[in-house]
């Protein structure tokens, strides 16, 4: 082969895989923000029901375009400990399913629609004004990508079908026995495994048989190969994970493996079913879709009944850490930026974390208030360690996630999240403030007198419940908080200055001395600042900032 011809192929095979993979980027973000709430929806959905979760997997990854994308929210979900592996092992089995509608797209007849469609569709993203109109447009323009992609790949390899070294090459990766048959599967699972796109490769299998390189047989191989390399991406994922994670990738993993194994000794059988109920009239792209499409659903079939024994095999291999582990944020670190909806989403299951935080932190120290106990002390300093950590990450992944394209709903959401991030962190530093007077007294033997340790428990509860309920707000979306929040906001301050004024009363007298006054006092202003900061979460939650 001459060289000239071979680097032409080369630059036509890359370009056209590059220009694939840029159409399903745009096509999937044109759909996450036409689809964002139904998107939001269904991921609060996930339930031990299998069936359900299975469904749910399969819509999101239809939705998305990607089932790396999809495996990699559940190893972040399960992660942070918002799912558990039972529940992620169904959305998987429905990534599985939602993934194969590529396939049907790439099969299409239509690649030489793709630069009409192209230049059509971003014509109309760059002057329309409405965002509506410009996501579907982003939608058609990555649709135009991948059609035109396609073509130009399958103008580089058209080259090659003379050339009979590539096709003595390519004989002996033919499944005319199990040995070859595994060579297809092992070369499919590689190179899927290299480019971290199952989608890419199956479309590059597509092309290669609609050019007359590959037959259907070894088509049909390599995608048994290719539906393997894609659970790279979740393995990466769940590196310097928590274990639950590592069991999730492993999920997926185990079963791509078995399926494929259990698929091996029955293939030539499979492939006369397919030839029995799928003419050789229709489209060999539409056939090797309908395959890729079949062992999935028969992999999905036979594991959705396994869950529990899988889940338990897992749980089994993957032993828990000697020390306890703590359920980490680290998935906002993954390819979710792929996704942005998805990541915004996650994003606000994190914010969620820390509001659970600072619950907890304002139990331990009423109980810390009562009676001074260690234990309750060094929980309150590690629980707002996490909670800055969390933080921390949140306004990281945040800031990265509006360099996205995020639709204007989940611009704004985002930045409210960012803002109540800031203010349950602030809430939780006051926390320790408060803490940190108790230990002072303790340190300097003071001792409130029993009015003023009464004032000071009843003002604890009273903020408790304020924080509380302004939470609840939060987890509900309740819009209509603000006129609670500020009716309740100014009784507190009316105790606060109550509780200063008759405290000040009884300076000079031989009940107070400095010290405890000044302790006193930093408490109640720590109280008044943790509501302060409460009424501003409730001002974000009702829109007003």
């Amino acid at each position: 082969m001459e060289i000239s011809l071979l680097f032409q192929m080369i630059i036509k095979a890359i370009g056209g895989l590059g220009l694939f993979l840029l159409g399903m980027k745009y096509m999937s973000e044109g759909m996450q923000s036409f689809a964002g709430d139904k998107l939001r929806s269904m991921i609060n959905k996930v339930t031990d029901n299998r069936f359900m979760a299975t469904g749910i997997g399969a819509a999101i990854t239809a939705l998305i375009q990607s089932s790396s994308v999809t495996t990699v929210m559940v190893v972040g979900m399960a992660n942070a400990g918002i799912i558990t592996l039972r529940q992620s092992i169904g959305v998987i089995l429905g990534a599985d399913i939602g993934t194969t509608i590529t396939a049907w797209i790439i099969s299409l007849k239509v690649a030489e629609y793709g630069l009409p469609l192209l230049g059509l569709s971003t014509f109309v993203y760059l002057f329309a004004q409405k965002s509506q109109i410009r996501n579907t447009a982003m939608m058609a323009l990555g649709l135009g990508l991948v059609f035109f992609g396609l073509e130009i790949m399958k103008s580089g390899f058209y080259p090659l079908r003379s050339d009979q070294e590539f096709i003595a090459l390519l004989a002996q990766f033919s499944p005319t026995t199990y040995f070859g048959l595994i060579k297809c599967v092992i070369t499919g699972a590689f190179v899927t495994a290299v480019i971290q796109s199952s989608s890419a490769t199956v479309a590059i299998t597509i092309t290669l048989a609609q050019t007359g390189f590959i037959d259907y047989n070894t088509a049909v191989a390599l995608v048994l190969g290719e539906n393997i390399g894609t659970t790279i991406t979740a393995y990466l994922a769940s590196m310097g994970a928590t274990t639950v994670a590592k069991r999730t990738a492993f999920a997926h993993i185990s079963i791509k493996v078995l399926g494929v194994m259990i698929m091996i000794p029955f293939f030539y059988y499979y492939l006369d079913f397919l030839k029995a109920i799928i003419p050789n009239t229709i489209p060999i792209g539409s056939r090797i879709a309908f395959a890729h499409t079949g062992f999935n659903l028969l992999v999905v079939s036979c594991f959705i009944w396994m869950i529990d024994p899988l889940a338990k095999m897992l749980n089994s291999l993957i032993k828990d850490k000697k020390k306890k582990e703590r359920s980490l944020l680290k998935y906002l670190n993954v390819p979710l930026l792929d996704a942005p909806i998805l990541g915004a989403e996650q994003s606000l299951h994190g914010v969620l974390r820390i509001v659970d935080g600072v619950e907890s932190m304002h139990g331990w120290l009423g109980e810390a208030l009562h009676k001074k106990r260690d234990d309750l002390e060094s929980k309150l300093i590690s629980k707002e360690n996490e909670i800055d950590d969390l933080q921390k990450e949140i306004v990281e992944y945040i800031n990265e996630l509006m360099t996205h394209n995020l639709s204007k709903d989940s611009m704004i959401s985002v930045r409210r999240q960012l803002r109540m991030a800031d203010e349950y962190e602030s809430i939780s530093d006051y926390i320790i403030v408060i803490l940190k007077l108790r230990y002072k007294m303790s340190k300097n033997s003071v001792v409130f007198s029993e009015e003023d340790k009464n004032f000071i428990l009843h003002l604890h509860a009273m903020v408790s419940d304020y924080v509380k309920d302004i939470s609840i707000a939060v987890r509900d979306e309740d819009l209509n908080i603000l006129n609670k929040a500020m009716t309740e906001s100014k009784i507190i301050n009316r105790k606060v200055k109550q509780y200063r004024s008759i405290h000040l009363s009884k300076l000079g007298t031989k009940h107070n001395s400095p010290v405890m006054s000044l302790i006193f006092m930093d408490m109640l202003s720590a109280y008044r600042q943790i509501k302060d900061h409460a009424f501003n979460i409730a001002e974000v939650v009702a829109g007003e900032k």
